[in-house]
């Protein structure tokens, strides 16, 4: 793997120092898994404003409920209920 130097500052390094101590984790490994939350937060953001939008949109949303009933039925052609 292929490794790089990045500068933070001296209080996150002592955050991620006490993060990395009280979970038993590796520092790399600690700042990994806060890259990775960071960049889902950052796509389900996108996600809800996108969705906020075409809600906003009353001739995009009924659309897409129509698209919606449409996928729904298809998807349950031909299946019976037990």
């Amino acid at each position: 793997m292929q490794s790089f130097n990045v500068r933070i500052s001296s209080n996150s390094y002592q955050i991620l120092k006490t993060l990395s101590k009280s979970k038993g984790q590796s520092m790399q490994a600690v700042m990994d898994q806060a890259i990775e939350d960071l960049r889902r937060r950052k796509m389900l953001e996108a996600t809800n404003a996108a969705f906020s939008a075409l809600k906003a949109n009353k001739s995009a949303w009924r659309e897409e409920a129509e698209e919606r009933e449409i996928w729904e039925s298809t998807l349950s052609d031909g299946v019976e209920k037990e």
